[in-house]
C-alpha cells in the first residue's frame, strides 16, 4: 500500500517509527509536512498539492495533527477524505477530540464516567461553580492547554476563586473539576486502535507534581487493565469516533474516569513501557480496514 503519514516533524519519534514499522511490513510510507500541503478543492477533481505538485492517490493517511494547527491540518485531511482516501481517523473526530468542553459533553451522554466538572462564561457565583464540583481541592484547566500546561490544582476554596477570577479576567475558556485524590498522581495511559486497547501504561507524576504527564517529568510503566477500565477507554474512543487515540483514565472510587482523549497520541512512552511493536498494531489495522485507493493514479510524494 502506499501511506502518507501528515507530521510537522519527520525527525519525531512517533514519525520515525511509523514509517519504520510501515517500510517494514512492505509498504512505501511518504511523510507529508501539514502546513505545507495546499488544496484544490473541485467538484470533480479535489487535489492535494505539495512542493509544487499534484500529491499522489494514497491507499491510506495516517494524520498526526498537532493541536496547534488542528483548523488548518483538519481542513487537509477533509482534502485527503474528499479524494477517497482511508484515514486512520477522520477530520471530524480530531475536531471533536480538539474541543475539550464538547469531548466531556458527549462522553457525558454515552453514560462513561468522568470527574464531576463545571464550565461558565461569567457566573454570578463562582462560589457556587466551586461548590457544584465538591469544593477544593479541585483542577482548573484552559480548554486550550496540553502536555499539562494551563493546569491548576488549586488547594482551598480562596485560591480556587482566585485563580478563576484571573483567567476570566484574561477572557480564557475554563473547566472547573473535581480533584480525584485517591488517584494518588497517577493516571493510565490506554491506546486505543480500532475497537481494542493494544498497549496500556501507568504514568506517576514526579516528586511534588500533581500532572503526570511524561513531558512534565512523570515516570511509566506496564499495567494490567481491569475489564471495567478496559471497557471505559473503547467506549470513550467509539465515542469520539477515533479510530485510533490515546485515553487517559484515572482511578477513582467510584471507577475508571476519563481525563481526556488525545486524537495524535505519542508512541515513545508507550513502547518503551509496554516493550510493544504500538506502530506495527497500527499498520494492521490499516491493512485490515483500508482498500487500495480507486483514484490511484501514479504521482510522486
Amino acid at each position: 500500500m502506499r501511506i502518507a503519514i501528515l507530521s510537522r516533524n519527520e525527525n519525531l519519534y512517533s514519525t520515525r517509527r511509523l514509517k519504520e514499522a510501515g517500510i517494514a511490513r512492505g509498504h512505501q510510507v511518504d511523510i507529508i509536512d501539514t502546513l505545507h500541503c495546499y488544496m484544490d478543492i473541485t467538484s470533480s477533481n479535489p487535489t492535494v498539492r505539495y512542493n509544487g505538485q499534484v500529491l499522489p492517490q494514497y491507499d491510506a493517511v495516517i494524520p498526526r495533527i498537532g493541536s496547534s494547527v488542528t483548523f488548518y491540518g483538519t481542513a487537509v485531511v477533509r482534502q485527503f477524505e474528499m479524494m477517497g482516501t482511508f484515514c486512520v481517523n477522520e477530520s471530524v473526530a480530531i475536531s471533536r477530540s480538539r474541543d475539550k468542553l464538547r469531548s466531556l459533553q458527549l462522553l457525558s451522554r454515552k453514560g462513561i464516567g468522568l470527574p464531576r466538572t463545571g464550565f461558565a462564561s461569567k457566573p454570578d457565583k463562582i462560589q457556587d461553580l466551586i461548590k457544584n464540583v465538591g469544593g477544593a481541592p479541585l483542577v482548573i484547566k484552559l480548554l486550550e492547554g496540553t502536555q499539562g500546561i494551563g493546569v491548576v490544582l488549586a488547594e482551598t476554596n480562596k485560591a480556587a476563586e482566585s485563580v478563576i477570577e484571573a483567567f476570566m479576567g484574561l477572557k480564557a475558556n475554563i473547566l472547573v473539576q473535581e480533584f480525584i485524590k485517591e488517584a494518588g498522581g497517577a493516571d493510565i495511559r490506554c491506546f486505543v486502535v480500532g475497537d481494542k486497547v493494544v498497549a496500556a501504561m501507568k504514568r506517576q507524576a514526579a516528586e511534588g507534581e500533581f500532572r503526570s504527564n511524561l513531558h512534565r517529568g512523570g515516570n511509566a510503566q506496564l499495567v494490567r487493565l481491569s475489564k471495567e477500565e478496559r471497557a471505559t477507554a473503547v467506549n470513550a474512543a467509539k465515542a469520539m469516533g477515533l479510530n485510533l487515540c490515546g485515553v487517559d483514565i484515572l482511578q477513582s472510587n467510584n471507577g475508571p474516569v476519563v481525563m481526556e482523549v488525545n486524537s495524535s497520541p505519542g508512541l515513545e512512552g508507550i513502547e518503551k513501557a509496554t516493550n510493544k511493536d504500538v506502530a506495527g498494531l497500527v499498520y494492521e489495522f490499516i491493512e485490515k480496514n483500508a482498500k487500495p485507493n480507486a483514484n490511484r493514479t501514479k504521482g510522486k510524494g
